[in-house]
């Protein structure tokens, strides 16, 4: 069992190459589950409605306005495209959100991965995570395509999960062999974006000793790697999505940067 994020370059696969890497690997016996972000669309829906978003420590701030948008573009637009172009290759997909059966549930974040406090809304930190309908439709050979949404535990709204933190979530539930981040960066850094700083292979502990060094977005990758880890994925590893074929090596066990226990 293989948990792919799927973002970054990846998303806008024109030439289909990703959509037949993961048919490939299905068609070998890979049991893959993909969780999608979507925040280049998330970031063209709110220029077109003149609302203006912020981000703090690699989150965005959501409030209820931005979380209608967030859950359209997420949960509609970017999940049908996903599953639209992987059924061309042949993929057995099927959509659905976090919300759908209780799949993530979780409370209002409050703090970025430094520990800093911070007012971010409608953005959510995953608590606790129900596999049941993701094996149903692995049960029925679907592959399941997940947008990264959550309920709010006591309230009647959902919140927006940043798409690492919620991929980290399933992977953890799943207890899936690996967790492959699809990024618009190699790897993790150790002083982005110097290239010859690039990490191939660490260790939970190291990175956990390192942790608050990382900014913006490579925050939340760092964090979503040890979640990952911490809840029962055997490893993460990050890949740039910019080639097809970095996927295909890291489905083979390599490339990019390599977290384990």
């Amino acid at each position: 069992m293989i948990v792919i994020k799927y973002g970054g370059h990846a998303m806008k696969d024109e030439s289909g190459a990703f959509a037949q890497t993961i048919s490939a690997a299905i068609k070998q016996g890979i049991e893959l589950v993909i969780v999608h972000g979507g925040g280049p669309q998330i970031d063209a829906a709110l220029l077109s409605a003149g609302i203006q978003s912020q981000s703090i420590g690699g989150f965005r701030v959501t409030t209820p306005e931005i979380f209608e948008i967030v859950q359209s573009v997420l949960a509609g637009e970017v999940c049908a495209s996903v599953v639209s172009n992987l059924r061309k290759a042949g993929v057995n997909a099927a959509g659905i959100s976090g919300r759908d059966g209780n799949t993530l549930q979780g409370i209002r974040m409050n703090k970025i991965v430094d520990g800093t406090p911070a007012e971010l809304g409608l953005v959510g930190e995953v608590t606790q995570v129900d596999t049941e309908l993701i094996e149903a439709l692995l049960e029925e050979k679907f592959t399941p395509v997940i947008s990264p949404l959550a309920n709010e535990i006591g309230a009647d709204n959902g919140l927006n999960v940043n798409a690492d933190l919620a991929a980290a979530a399933i992977a953890g539930g799943l207890k899936a062999e690996s967790l492959i981040v699809l990024t618009d960066v190699s790897g993790i850094y150790r002083n982005y974006p110097d290239p010859t700083s690039i990490i191939t292979e660490i260790s939970v502990t190291e990175l956990v000793s390192m942790k608050n060094d990382f900014q913006g977005g490579m925050a939340p990758k760092v964090a979503a790697c040890l979640a990952a880890i911490a809840a029962g994925a055997t490893a993460v590893r990050i890949i740039d999505g910019n080639s097809a074929e970095n996927l295909l090596l890291a489905l083979a066990g390599s490339g990019g940067t390599l977290v384990h226990a």
